[in-house]
């Protein structure tokens, strides 16, 4: 018990305190009185840490992060709507809320106290930036990355989660694995996940990118959130704007260096995948989640749904329910 000590983050050990509760092998099970779910943690080595998060507590609590050291220059890495949709709560989920994952520098991680919410789902991985450097070829970073590494100045990106970054999530939560090997090979599948993340923010195209404050962080989702409620009314950048209360040229900007893609094709990629997901689940008709999208031309519905599908809804819909 004591090697599994060790290996516990600090912030975990403070949790069973607050609740009453004792660790086994790594994994901390919310007592029933104040809620219920797990949190399993891990100290792989001095570079590298990660906590898995789901439950749900009766209220919140805040719990000091002891682990955080100004000094050290950390990424942080939370990956969101990961979790088997059984897991889930049961309180309802929208059905936009698609696996992604948070990468920030520790500039936006300033904050020392962890807020414990009510309803969590998450996997959060730290890992230290220089320990990651030192695993690239420095002379072909691009800007994002090298921004990113350098860890100087507060970033903050969201990456969708593809089919085969989930496929290595769904074997850190559910792959059987002996126990002698666990650390071995979550630390692995900890560092392929991020080696895969970081591909994908190479593709980004962004030549300059601009510090981000806590305000700014705040209105870009909440510009997203108001984008994802309405899906059946296209965006208006300067209405967008206005609400925003930033310039057009500013908002266009941040939004696509935090979510990776323009205002107008984020939106016509959720709208689509919001489309996919109405079909496979609600099995409603084709006619049906096109209108209620707010197209009026079933035919533009088809073409646009084929280009981010590659196959037309009704062909997609017979797919789901064959």
């Amino acid at each position: 018990m004591e090697k599994d000590d060790q290996t516990v983050p600090n912030v975990l050990k403070k949790l069973a305190h607050l609740l009453g509760t004792a660790i086994k092998h790594r994994r901390l099970e919310i007592p029933p009185k104040f809620g219920s779910g797990y949190c399993i943690g891990f100290i792989f080595n001095e570079h590298i840490r990660m906590l898995i998060s789901n439950y749900e507590l009766n209220e919140d609590i805040i719990v000091k992060n002891l682990d955080i050291n100004a000094a050290r220059r950390t990424i942080f890495f939370k990956f969101q709507n990961i979790f088997p949709k059984a897991e889930l709560s049961s309180s309802g989920k929208h059905l936009m809320e698609m696996p992604s994952v948070l990468i920030a520098t520790s500039r936006i991680n300033t904050d020392d106290v962890i807020s414990i919410h009510t309803n969590t789902a998450t996997i959060n991985i730290e890992v230290d930036a220089n320990y990651l450097n030192e695993l690239f070829d420095s002379s072909d970073k691009s800007p994002v990355l090298q921004s990113l590494l350098h860890n100087m100045q507060p970033l903050l990106f969201e990456q969708i989660i593809y089919p085969s970054l989930q496929k290595i999530v769904d074997e850190i939560l559910s792959e059987p694995v002996d126990e002698t090997f666990q650390l071995f090979f979550l630390r692995i599948k900890a560092e392929e996940l991020i080696c895969r993340l970081l591909m994908e923010l190479k593709k980004r195209d962004e030549k300059h990118l601009y510090a981000l404050n806590i305000q700014d962080i705040e209105t870009i989702y909440k510009v997203k959130e108001q984008m994802l409620e309405h899906l059946e009314v296209p965006p208006v950048i300067s209405e967008l704007a206005v609400h925003a209360g930033m310039s057009p040229t500013k908002l266009k900007r941040l939004f696509k260096q935090i979510l990776g893609n323009s205002i107008f094709n984020y939106y016509q990629e959720s709208r689509m995948k919001e489309a996919a997901l109405l079909l496979k689940e609600k099995k409603l008709s084709v006619s049906d989640v096109g209108y209620r999208l707010g197209f009026t031309n079933l035919g533009h519905f088809s073409r646009i749904f084929k280009e981010h599908l590659g196959v037309k809804p009704k062909q997609y819909a017979m797919t789901q329910f064959n």
